[in-house]
């Protein structure tokens, strides 16, 4: 893997972890979602974070909200508005990766959200993260699950 490769890796782990935070902020506050980029990129720091990813994502985020809890109802054993905002933050990224980011493989969605729910999250939440994000996957990315069994 090149350097190059490495460091755009690090960087959306980066934006991944500020998203999070963002998305967790986001349920706390009245402000509107450009108050909130706004602040999130006037107050954090972004150094070797992926910025226009984190604008994407967060964006995308606040405007699919109702259509990403519907999805995530569907797919989760706690109906959304009893799940903990910190892992209600990890859900909502990870479904918009995994709708809208086929460049992102399903497994790198999943890890990348086990361990912000380690990192963010209560006890067990990486289980609870997993379990639902699994159920997901027959309905957002079918084909490449398919494609994945072909091969095994």
């Amino acid at each position: 893997m090149t350097q190059s490769a490495k460091a755009a890796i690090a960087a959306r782990k980066k934006s991944r972890r500020l998203i999070v935070q963002a998305l967790y902020q986001s349920q706390h506050s009245d402000q509107s979602n450009h108050e909130l980029m706004a602040q999130f990129l006037a107050f954090h720091d972004f150094g070797k974070a992926d910025t226009d990813y984190f604008k994407e994502v967060v964006g995308g985020v606040l405007s699919e909200q109702d259509e990403l809890d519907t999805l995530i109802d569907q797919c989760s054993k706690i109906p959304i508005h009893q799940i903990d905002p910190v892992e209600r933050g990890v859900l909502w990224l990870s479904f918009y990766e995994l709708k809208h980011r086929m460049d992102i493989p399903y497994p790198v969605v999943i890890n990348e959200a086990i361990q912000l729910a380690k990192t963010f999250g209560a006890d067990q939440s990486h289980r609870f993260i997993n379990a639902t994000l699994d159920k997901s996957l027959a309905e957002l990315r079918a084909l490449e699950l398919t494609a994945k069994r072909h091969r095994e």
